[in-house]
């Protein structure tokens, strides 16, 4: 019961807040209509304080193959040494906020610093990733468009999908549960040794 209420409080700190500009559900909408028995329902999206306004829902798998994850399972990743959770946020370090025992690799870095994640650089853009770790990717919520972008970038050069999962929640969620959170991250010399 104590649960619920800490719940009940964790999601009342999420009021609704109003800025008079329309906010994206998708890429390219800000409503969707709903045919209930009643009519027509227009669903819209509003600004929080948990969420931010910038950004769309992403999807819960971002690429074919990437496995979507839950805090549960972030949790287990976080002890895993064969596995790097990583915070795709763009912002300079240290980071005000962030999961503990992440690494901080932003979403426009990633092409450029793939060996941190076991590949092996070949020539120019191409690498060699058969001995790369498993990762999870995160950025700020369910509308942040920054780990999606960073697990497409690797992708291309070749990053097996089998070996990336995405939090969709991100920060946004973990901090809404309550979980705890980190100021800075993980070194990247302690990574973990495919």
């Amino acid at each position: 019961m104590a649960w619920a209420v800490a719940l009940g409080m964790t999601w009342a700190g999420c009021a609704q807040a109003t800025d008079g500009e329309p906010l994206r559900i998708t890429r390219d909408s800000t409503e969707f209509v709903v045919h209930t028995p009643s009519g027509p329902l227009v669903i819209k999206r509003s600004k929080t304080a948990c969420g931010a306004g910038k950004g769309f829902v992403q999807a819960l798998v971002p690429q074919a193959g990437v496995t979507p994850v839950t805090e549960i399972e972030v949790l287990h990743a976080l002890n895993d040494p064969a596995t790097m959770v990583i915070d795709m946020r763009d912002e300079d370090e240290p980071l005000k906020t962030t999961i503990p025992n992440s690494y901080h690799i932003p979403y426009n870095e990633l092409e450029d610093r793939l060996d941190v994640l076991g590949c092996q650089r070949l020539s120019g853009k191409s690498w060699d990733c058969r001995r790369a770790v498993n990762i999870v990717a995160f950025c700020h919520g369910p509308m942040c468009l920054q780990s999606p972008a960073g697990i497409a970038s690797i992708v291309r050069l070749g990053y097996p999908v089998g070996k990336i999962a995405y939090y969709r929640g991100g920060m946004t969620d973990w901090e809404a549960l309550g979980l705890t959170t980190v100021i800075g991250n993980r070194p990247l010399n302690s990574r973990p040794v495919p």
